[in-house]
């Protein structure tokens, strides 16, 4: 169901060219709040909320089930570095996925015309 949601709310991955613009899709990436001297970062209150919703229950089932994201997540302490992580893999399969299911289709399309 969550996988569904998230790939019904992304459409056409090619439309973000790399991890970060995805991100800032998904509202998971920091913005920016600088001033003068000081450098820092406020939570992204924008971005596609439904996709946001999906990352923030992947982070959830990962920290409370364990694993890699749990270890990430007690490295940190902090959740929302947790969602932008998992935004970034979330998006790696997906072009990948993309890719197979290209190759395949022009494999097969090649196979047809002999």
């Amino acid at each position: 169901m969550l996988a569904a949601k998230v790939l019904g709310h992304v459409g056409d991955v090619t439309r973000f060219p790399t991890e970060t613009r995805f991100a800032s899709y998904t509202g998971s990436a920091p913005l920016d709040a600088s001033s003068g001297k000081n450098i820092g970062h406020r939570l992204n209150t924008g971005g596609n909320r439904a996709l946001n919703s999906a990352l923030h229950i992947l982070a959830i089932c990962q920290i409370r089930d364990g694993g890699s994201g749990q270890e990430y997540y007690l490295l940190k302490m902090v959740r929302k570095a947790l969602k932008r992580r998992l935004s970034n893999v979330v998006y790696r399969n997906i072009k990948r996925d993309q890719r197979i299911r290209l190759a395949a289709a022009a494999w097969h399309r090649g196979a047809t015309r002999s």
